[in-house]
């Protein structure tokens, strides 16, 4: 049996501009974190003729054209062994923000080549997930969470307009670093939605030029180039001033971006110890995500508001075989 876990992730600054309707004609930039929330894939190689999957439903199929799950079905396209029993776990549900169809695509990726004694750098990983999930399926994601969670870590990533993307682990000192995973705080907000459905009204408009939602980008991707300065530097109180001010553009992209209860969940925890915060994804639901400079008083208030907080640390390792 061949075990892999991949890390998802939570956006730093910058998010958006990973989209290729953006960054193949202004490039990206954005940091994001791998955090120990993870999504995990076994591959066994069973006696029967086919394909047998478990994740949220169950499949047995003799042929790959008849599976449902379109990564997976995608996936196995690319030529793997006849026989396979794939099975995924997560430790978080999808559509939640924390990017988990990128973390699924990477782990199952790894777990079949593994079963074909080959090895994939993370860069040849994460570029083969993107081909899967933009290229092959058309989803109107960005790049941002395969290459998080094929790396680890806390990373920057400059997206450029012939699509090769440059990764570097930003330059943190142990300080900085315990003072983010006391201090970022996430809160379920109870809704989950799906990220295309959001993303697609931003890829249509940066491929129409509309200049309100290509100011709204260059202002994010300063804003993550801001955040990169703050982090290194180990200013978090500055940074979590820029995840408001994020959070504010962010809202502007789509009226589907946020709603009056998370709005509300917003100013509660801006009047109770929050420095700053935004929703962790393409937006509409999943995860808020605070720098606190009170971080007892934020969860006491944020609980009281009916909010469940899932608390975490940083993933350094990237989408790693555990057994083989």
């Amino acid at each position: 049996m061949i075990l892999v876990r991949s890390p998802m992730r939570i956006s730093l600054g910058g998010g958006g501009t990973d989209l290729p309707s953006y960054y193949r004609e202004h490039e990206g930039f954005l940091i994001a974190a791998a955090i120990n929330k993870y999504v995990f894939v076994s591959v066994m190689n069973p006696f029967t003729h086919g394909y047998t999957l478990k994740y949220s439903e169950y499949e047995n199929v003799k042929n790959i054209e008849d599976i449902k799950h379109p990564i997976i079905r995608e996936t196995l396209k690319l030529g793997f062994k006849k026989n396979l029993e794939i099975t995924t776990l997560a430790d978080l549900p999808s559509g939640t923000g924390l990017g988990s169809s990128g973390s699924f695509t990477t782990a199952l990726l790894q777990a079949l080549y593994a079963n074909s004694s080959k090895n994939l750098h993370p860069e040849e990983l994460a570029e083969l997930a993107c081909d899967i999930e933009i290229n092959k399926l058309k989803e109107p994601i960005g790049k941002q969470d395969q290459y998080i969670a094929s790396f680890g870590g806390i990373s920057s990533f400059s997206f450029n307009k012939n699509d090769s993307v440059v990764s570097q682990h930003l330059n943190i000192s142990d300080d900085t670093l315990f003072d983010l995973e006391d201090n970022l705080m996430l809160f379920f907000t109870g809704y989950s939605r799906s990220a295309g459905k959001i993303l697609k009204d931003q890829e249509i408009k940066s491929k129409q030029n509309n200049e309100e939602m290509l100011n709204n980008l260059h202002m994010v991707k300063t804003i993550g180039l801001e955040s990169k300065k703050a982090l290194e530097t180990g200013d978090t109180k500055f940074f979590g001033e820029l995840m408001h001010e994020h959070w504010e553009n962010k809202k502007k992209r789509s009226s589907g971006m946020s709603n009056p209860k998370i709005n509300d969940w917003y100013d509660i925890a801006m009047q109770n110890g929050a420095i700053g915060g935004k929703l962790v994804g393409a937006g509409g639901g999943g995860f808020l995500m605070f720098m606190a400079h009170d971080r007892v008083k934020l969860r006491k208030a944020l609980t009281n508001a009916g909010m469940q907080e899932v608390r975490f640390s940083f993933d350094f390792e990237g989408t790693k075989t555990l057994i083989r």
